[in-house]
This record gives C-alpha cells, structure tokens and sequence, in this order.
C-alpha cells in the first residue's frame, strides 16, 4: 500500500474576500469559468455529477458543462445510462467544478429536468460527426465483453449513416439542473480555506452570500 497521508501542499494562489462576491452566483461562477478557460485548464468545463440509486447509493462521474444561464446549468448523456436512470427516480443532483490547478472548487445542488427534442436536436446538430456516431454506438453502463465489440459498432453505424446527416438518437439527450444553492472554495494556507454560501430563498431571490468555515 502506498502511504498518502504525507501528501499535501500548501493553498496560497489566492484568496475569496467579501469584497468579490456578487449578488448572484452566476456572475462570479461565470468569472472564474472564464480564469479556468484562459488559464488554460484541462476540460475547463469538467464537472462532477453525482446522483443516489434507488438504494440511496451515491454515483458520480465526470460530464461537460455544454450550456448555462442565470439559474440553470445543462449537460447531455445516454438516456438509457446509469446516471440518466437515477435521475428519473431521484432528479436532486449535485455538479460539482473541480479547478484543482486554480485552487477553485464550485458546488451547485437542485434538480435536474428533461430537456425538449428540440434543445436535445440543436445541440447534437453542433457535434463533431464522430461524436454524433459515438452516441449511436454506445448503449452507455451497460455490460460489453471487449472493446472490439464497441468498435464493430461504431463502424456499423458509420456505414449506415455515411449518405447524410446522423439522426438525433431516441436514447440520447439533455438534462437542466435548476439549483437552489451554490458553494464556492478558493484554498488558503493552513487549511484555512475562504468559503462561501449563496442560497434562495422561498420567493425565488438570492439571499446575501454567508462566509463557511472550512
């Protein structure tokens, strides 16, 4: 076994003071979105998904952030996976952004809707086509027996679909989360972390940001 409890490192890239928050979560999440971007990050738009199962076992994997507006954030999947099916039981999800490289960590928490055929059509519409054939290809969570068998696929439906446009799949779409509650964590030193809290309340608005301790 390896020993991993002396690995650490100090925080001390930056700080979060009182003084930067906004009103609404959006506009500081959008400003370091665009810090994750510009640093350049790795899949800046990375984020966490996690969901509970009928048995209150929690999942989480990895999907890109592909839209977001003031009070909802979207991600597309395989209707048929594992986290899809989980939603449709439990839709109070969390996304979670990991900016590790930045010392950043964001936490939304709501719930997560269907989008329309529509929504799901203009988005698969700006995918690369090999992505578009992927989505065909995978039957997402479910058991394969070799990696060769998801090649073989993808070539049948590259073949099937080689004259024209790739349909929109039945099986493939979006989800929007619409959260209540928003996290930031900018690390410091000492583990004595800046971290803030911004929740709705009933009427729908944005309560004043609380300071956490970390």
């Amino acid at each position: 076994m390896l020993d991993v409890s002396s690995l650490r490192r100090s925080y001390n890239l930056s700080g979060l003071d009182e003084s930067e928050l906004t009103p609404d979560p959006m506009t500081l999440f959008e400003r370091w979105l665009k810090d994750a971007i510009d640093a350049p990050l790795y899949d800046p738009n990375g984020v966490v998904v996690s969901t509970v199962d009928e048995q209150q076992q929690p999942y989480s994997r990895m999907v890109l952030l592909k839209d977001y507006d003031a009070t909802s954030l979207v991600f597309y999947t395989n209707l048929g996976s594992r986290k899809a099916e989980q939603i449709k039981h439990n839709p109070k999800i969390c996304m979670y952004f990991p900016w590790f490289y930045l010392e950043r960590q964001v936490m939304f928490l709501g719930t997560a809707k269907r989008l329309t055929v529509a929504e799901d059509l203009a988005y698969f519409r700006k995918r690369p086509r090999g992505s578009q054939l992927g989505a065909w290809a995978s039957h997402q969570s479910k058991l394969i027996s070799a990696r060769g068998v998801l090649e073989s696929k993808f070539l049948e439906v590259k073949e099937r679909f080689k004259n024209g446009e790739v349909p929109l799949p039945s099986f493939w779409g979006g989800f929007r989360l619409t959260f209540h509650t928003v996290e930031f964590w900018q690390g410091r030193e000492n583990r004595l972390h800046d971290r803030f809290i911004y929740l709705k309340n009933e009427q729908g608005q944005w309560e004043s940001p609380k300071r956490l301790s970390p």
